[in-house]
């Protein structure tokens, strides 16, 4: 049977997307290919256990939520999680991806709403931006800056345009928590004018910041 190596897996409330304050399922796959300045799961680069994708259903339908979201990590790091993705929508789930925007997602089942995460300059990851992916979004699907700094937020102003990523999809930005203010990009994205999305990671606000779980 097709397995994965899985860090966690957890029932919570959504933090983030357009999906925020909704009861979420989260897998949490290990093993990421960047290392973000700001990262706050890097407990996911190398813990974890390997699961077999049955086992894995068996503990999302546990929980009895509709919504669930794959994650990690950078869950499309390993190949099978296509396959995971693919068995959750038949199950009849709502399935959510949260992918670095790093790997190609045009092998992603059409069902699963993927929320890219293209890497502001700030996050030391830029380079590893597939841009390409820009074609494969729908308009289920969102794309996410964080920034963390007002200069990153003028250069996902510049991929916005450039890209037309209005056209295809929500666009969603977050403050890197404990470094940008939340009135401070609130403030930018009104000066901006565009019809984005402002968003926080609600689950640092409910619980610790640093719980793990949740």
């Amino acid at each position: 049977m097709p397995s994965l190596v899985v860090n966690e897996i957890f029932h919570s409330i959504q933090g983030e997307s357009e999906h925020a304050g909704r009861p979420c399922v989260f897998i949490r796959l290990t093993w990421c290919n960047l290392r973000c300045t700001y990262c706050d799961t890097e407990y996911a680069f190398h813990e974890g256990t390997e699961m077999e994708i049955a086992e894995i259903l068996d503990r999302v339908r546990q929980y009895r939520c509709p919504l669930v979201e794959v994650t990690g990590g950078e869950p499309l790091v390993q190949e099978n999680a296509t396959l995971l993705l693919r068995a959750l929508c038949d199950e009849g789930h709502e399935v959510l991806l949260e992918t670095g925007g790093s790997i190609d997602i045009s092998p992603v089942d059409p069902r699963v709403k993927r929320v890219v995460d293209f890497k502001c300059p700030g996050s030391g990851m830029e380079m590893k931006n597939l841009w390409s992916n820009v074609t494969s979004l729908k308009k289920g699907d969102e794309v996410k800056f964080v920034v963390g700094s007002k200069s990153d937020f003028d250069w996902s102003i510049e991929r916005i345009r450039q890209y037309g990523l209005m056209e295809r999809c929500p666009v969603l930005f977050s403050p890197v928590f404990g470094v940008v203010e939340p009135v401070e990009l609130a403030r930018w994205i009104l000066e901006s004018g565009l019809s984005v999305r402002f968003q926080m990671q609600l689950h640092k606000y409910i619980w610790e910041p640093a719980t793990r779980g949740v």
